[in-house]
């Protein structure tokens, strides 16, 4: 009860001004979504652009009605579908029209088996496999939950599109909201990588950098929901968050088709606000309740930065709350240092035997060059992150090198040049003859 009352006392503010701002939608259609579910109480509401409990001040998540019964015909019918996350549409809150309407259509992103960097990190050939999300319409996987946003934002007749963001979310919605004819305004903080500054901002929208931290980002928009300003609005990791998040379970979803409809034994995952981890494990356990897998033990390891490792430090700690820290490191699109699902990060980490790591911005560094060295996937910092977590949960044991295990990629490397830079450039500069080759060395 002590944890539930400290997660409440969290969310009681924005909670309360959410609530009581927002009214709820009838009648939309959201596929197999059926209501929204308090994670705390297990109280239910109607689907609306609500994220918080009236009761207890929880977070909100979809309840769905799924398609259970037909697990053959369901993996018929999913593999009959778009090479993108909508032929998983019976499993998420979208009509089923979804697929025709304008929209990136992210998703279907490469598994790749990485026998170079197994070998490498001492794992049996066959055993490992990056998902590379950098392949997808804006280059990192935020694409597949704005994807899902914006279905909601369409269904509950919000016109603007917006969010706050650490980068990649703020191209993914100015994309997204160009495709689709929305107005987006995106909210960053001042100082962000430029490469995800220009991204954000070709597409035509608002940028606004707010002075702070994405923490402090994230309240303004909170307050901006409560406003009159914000009438019309659709914060997708906000009053959108529940639809918002869905789109992390269709990672899952791709990784255990990909595999051949198996679970993986172990999961290394990033970790900003917990979500995409969460929501990783909810698709896992989907797929097991509808036959699509085999049921059989797996662990989910999260991966942080050491210079915002809020969810490591109360992992190693035996905490159930996380406290928050200042971000201080070069992974910026993991500097979350108030994670909004934390806590749920450390009871999936436990329950399943998993754990939280960290790791400090040299060896961020490192683990991209070691990516790109051997697998040629040219990582951004958040990537650096979960490879070189998992380079040192191999090492101290944690991670079993005989079994399956799947690493995330979630962004291009290209966004985040300024992190390898400084160490990363020609081998030789020389005049144009052979002589000059030769006496480089490198004839």
């Amino acid at each position: 009860m002590a944890k539930c009352a400290m997660r409440k006392m969290r969310r009681k503010g924005l909670a309360s001004m959410a609530v009581q701002t927002v009214a709820t939608a009838k009648n939309v259609d959201l596929g197999p979504a059926s209501a929204l579910s308090c994670r705390e109480c297990g109280e239910r509401f109607e689907l609306g652009p609500i994220f918080a409990c009236e009761l207890c001040f929880g977070p909100l998540e979809i309840a769905y009605d799924l398609p259970v019964g037909d697990p053959e015909g369901l993996r018929k019918r999913i593999e009959a579908g778009p090479a993108n996350i909508w032929r998983y549409a019976p499993l998420l809150p979208v009509p089923e029209d979804v697929a025709g309407k304008p929209n990136l259509n992210p998703g279907w992103t490469k598994l790749v088996q990485a026998d170079n960097l197994a070998r490498e990190l001492g794992v049996e050939p066959g055993k490992l496999f990056v998902k590379d999300d950098s392949g997808n319409p804006t280059h990192s996987f935020k694409d597949r939950v704005v994807a899902q946003a914006l279905e909601a934002a369409r269904a509950f007749g919000f016109t603007t599109l917006s969010c706050s963001s650490t980068g990649n979310l703020a191209g993914a919605v100015g994309a997204a909201a160009a495709r689709a004819g929305f107005r987006s305004c995106v909210f960053i903080p001042h100082d962000l990588e430029q490469g995800k500054v220009v991204m954000a901002a070709v597409y035509g929208g608002d940028l606004v950098g707010i002075e702070g931290t994405y923490d402090d980002v994230n309240r303004f928009c909170s307050e901006l929901i409560g406003d009159p300003l914000g009438e019309g609005w659709g914060f997708v990791n906000v009053n959108l968050r529940p639809y918002y998040a869905e789109g992390s379970k269709t990672l899952a979803y791709e990784i255990c088709e990909q595999l051949g409809w198996r679970l993986p034994d172990q999961l290394v995952i990033p970790i900003a606000s917990g979500s995409q981890l969460t929501k990783i494990d909810k698709g896992l356990q989907e797929l097991i309740k509808l036959g699509l897998v085999e049921d059989k033990p797996y662990k989910i390891f999260g991966a942080q930065a050491e210079g915002c490792s809020p969810v490591s430090a109360a992992f190693k700690a035996g905490h159930d709350v996380v406290r928050p820290q200042k971000p201080n490191t070069i992974a910026k699109s993991l500097a979350i240092g108030n994670p909004a699902d934390g806590p749920y990060v450390l009871d999936i980490a436990r329950r399943t035997g998993g754990a939280v790591e960290d790791v400090d911005d040299a060896q961020v560094v490192d683990a991209i060059k070691l990516l790109a060295r051997t697998e040629g996937i040219f990582a951004e910092t958040a990537g650096g992150v979960t490879v070189g977590v998992t380079k040192k949960l191999i090492e101290a044991g944690a991670l079993d090198p005989s079994l399956t295990m799947v690493v995330l990629n979630t962004g291009d490397g290209l966004k985040t040049l300024d992190a390898v830079a400084p160490t990363t450039g020609p081998t030789a500069t020389i005049r144009p003859s052979l002589d000059a080759f030769r006496d480089a060395g490198l004839a």
